[in-house]
């Protein structure tokens, strides 16, 4: 969608641009996340989606319904990320033993 007024396209066309100059990969409307909360590994996004589910558990402004949607998407992510995790240590497991065959 074009937006209507050429000089707030100009605006965010340049700011955009001098973000990208500068290395960040975020755009001009969005909140930089602090390296604190990027997740890097699976272990990560297990650690953040059971500290979520927690907290909607706990959360007494939601209905049962909404508490029950928000907790089936957590679930469904956490066991995508079980499921990678997994993978990842199957994976670093088949690497260390290819090393050591191929080292004798």
């Amino acid at each position: 969608m074009p937006i209507s007024d050429p000089e707030k396209s100009r605006a965010y066309q340049r700011e955009y641009k001098r973000l990208v100059r500068s290395g960040s990969c975020q755009t001009p409307g969005q909140t930089a996340v602090p390296a604190e909360y990027r997740l890097a590994t699976a272990a990560d996004v297990l650690a953040m989606v059971g500290e979520q589910a927690e907290l909607v558990m706990n959360d007494e402004k939601l209905g049962t319904v909404e508490r029950a949607r928000t907790i089936g998407f957590l679930a469904g992510t956490l066991l995508k990320a079980i499921e990678i995790a997994n993978l990842a240590g199957r994976l670093e497991s088949l690497e260390a033993a290819l090393k050591s065959r191929s080292a004798n």
